[in-house]
C-alpha cells in the first residue's frame, strides 16, 4: 500500500479501528475501474515442427528401445 499513498497518508489509519478502516478500503475499491487492470488472454500454443531424421546422427531414445522390446514380449 505504500506504493499507492505516501506514508505521510497512511498515519490517520494507523490509530484507527478495524471496522472503519475496512468501510474505508471498501470503499476506495467500490471506485476502481476494474477494466483498466484487466490482462490480456493468452493466445494459442505453436506446434512444435519435428525433427527431421538425420542419417549422420542416428540417435533412438532408450524408452523408446524398451518399449519396443517390451512390446515384442
Amino acid at each position: 500500500m505504500m506504493i499507492a499513498l505516501p506514508p505521510p497518508l497512511w498515519q490517520p489509519f494507523e490509530s484507527m479501528v478495524i471496522e472503519p478502516f475496512a468501510m474505508a478500503l471498501k470503499d476506495w475499491a467500490s471506485i476502481v475501474d476494474l477494466k483498466r487492470f484487466q490482462s490480456s488472454p493468452r493466445g494459442p500454443k505453436k506446434s512444435k515442427q519435428k525433427q527431421t531424421f538425420d542419417p549422420k546422427h542416428p540417435h533412438v531414445s532408450t524408452a523408446r528401445l524398451l518399449k519396443g522390446k517390451k512390446n515384442k514380449r
